[in-house]
């Protein structure tokens, strides 16, 4: 393995590679998240640490990496709002093109081809390599993404909060409150001594 090291943390260079088919390249990395990779609810904050693994491979098309990506994301229960934390390990696979071979010579909006060997569409992705750089943040931003829970939960079966005072329920398993339907409220009253029932007493 080659220790990569880059100022630009998801770029790598792929100048021993361009234009030779046939030749490999292996590289390890680990980078500090420069900004949230995730959404507002669960993900990679500012600061983690991502462990990076990648294959380069020189294809006639272009350079195809495949990768894993390691780290810890959190975020908060959907049900009970209590810190979580979930690793991650997700990978990926894409083709990055020379420009004379890409569709166009830049990126058009849609999903991304995840095999890296298909031929793509408008309504493809179509990475391109830059000079002799690969910018792989979009690749590994999308495995995350796709990877993360939609609705984290901090176990299963949390029970969440109570709906009439907001306690967490995993707390207190027998958490409960009387509450009287206001239908017979009324007759609750009537239920009970009036004033008029004492003054006869």
């Amino acid at each position: 393995m080659v220790t990569h090291e880059q100022e630009r943390v998801w770029v790598v260079d792929t100048r021993e590679l361009v234009r030779r088919p046939g030749s490999m390249k292996e590289l390890a990395w680990s980078v500090a998240a420069p900004e949230l990779i995730g959404t507002d609810v669960i993900g990679i904050q500012v600061g983690q640490q991502v462990d990076m693994e990648v294959r380069l491979e020189s294809v006639v098309e272009g350079v195809l990496a495949t990768g894993t990506a390691r780290a810890t994301a959190s975020g908060v229960c959907v049900r009970c709002l209590e810190d979580l934390e979930e690793d991650l390990e997700v990978s990926f696979q894409e083709l990055f093109a020379y420009p004379e071979r890409a569709a166009h010579h830049h990126k058009v909006a849609g999903p991304p081809a995840r095999k890296g060997t298909e031929t793509p569409t408008d309504e493809e992705e179509q990475y391109v390599i830059d000079g002799d750089l690969m910018d792989l943040e979009e690749v590994v931003r999308d495995a995350v993404v796709t990877a993360l829970p939609y609705q984290p939960v901090c176990r299963d079966d949390c029970p969440g909060l109570c709906s009439l005072c907001g306690a967490r329920l995993a707390d207190d398993p027998d958490h409960h409150h009387d509450v009287i339907d206001p239908r017979w409220s009324a007759l609750a009253g009537m239920a009970g001594p009036t004033d008029d029932d004492e003054k006869r007493i």
